[in-house]
């Protein structure tokens, strides 16, 4: 294990791989569309770019794109990229973005009301935050928890990637402690049966889903008002 900690934390992301799954993906892509998302869209956590990629088809958005990795090559010319450790306030404009997008992002780093105060210092007002992040309230995690002593997506193959287990409801307090809205949720669908190869939806024929049934959630909130930032 790296000494340094800015080695530790690109270790880290190396580990990550940088990307979802498609089920993730396709669970940003419809809050995106149902909350009409457009104007200056950032990427926080963009990884390999394959989630920009994707935004980039979509009209009256203007994407930027963040994260501790170097420049995707492979993605569109106008993407305006940002590399630096998202543990740290972003070196931008306050007020500047329509929306934020932290997809699978939250659990890498080490203090999430930090990094809600720094999205919403980015964020213009009712900006929305769009969110995923691994579902700590599965059948699968819960019974990881009982049997195992953690969470289903924290296990020793997941670290040092995967570090911050959230739940429902501290992402509630942490929206109401940094100026956002209440949060409304969504699930994947898309989540693994314990000591299986198969998926609960593969298994019942697509009729189970939601919150006990989903590896991963989405949350939706907009910014309401300033945070209070420690330095105030």
């Amino acid at each position: 294990m790296p000494h340094d900690l800015a080695e530790f934390r690109m270790q880290a992301a190396r580990c990550s791989g940088g990307t979802s799954s498609d089920s993730i993906k396709r669970l940003v892509m419809r809050m995106v569309r149902d909350n009409r998302i457009h104007g200056r869209v950032l990427d926080f956590g963009a990884g390999t770019g394959q989630l920009i990629k994707l935004m980039s088809k979509l009209e009256g958005i203007e994407l930027f794109g963040a994260d501790i990795l170097p420049r995707p090559r492979d993605i569109p010319d106008h993407v305006t990229w940002h590399q630096g450790d998202l543990n740290d306030r972003l070196a931008q404009s306050s007020r500047f973005f329509d929306a934020v997008i932290c997809s699978e992002v939250i659990e890498h780093l080490e203090n999430p009301r930090a990094t809600f105060r720094t999205i919403n210092a980015i964020l213009k007002q009712d900006g929305k935050l769009l969110l995923t992040m691994p579902n700590q309230e599965n059948i699968r995690s819960f019974l990881n928890l009982i049997f195992r002593g953690h969470f289903a997506q924290f296990r020793a193959p997941d670290y040092p990637a995967h570090i911050t287990a959230l739940l429902r409801l501290d992402l509630v307090r942490i929206c109401a402690e940094t100026g956002f809205s209440e949060p409304r949720f969504l699930y994947t669908d898309d989540g693994w049966m314990p000591i299986t190869r198969t998926t609960w939806q593969r298994f019942s024929f697509d009729l189970l889903k939601g919150r006990l049934f989903s590896d991963n959630l989405g949350m939706v909130a907009t910014k309401l008002r300033e945070a209070m930032m420690p330095d105030e």
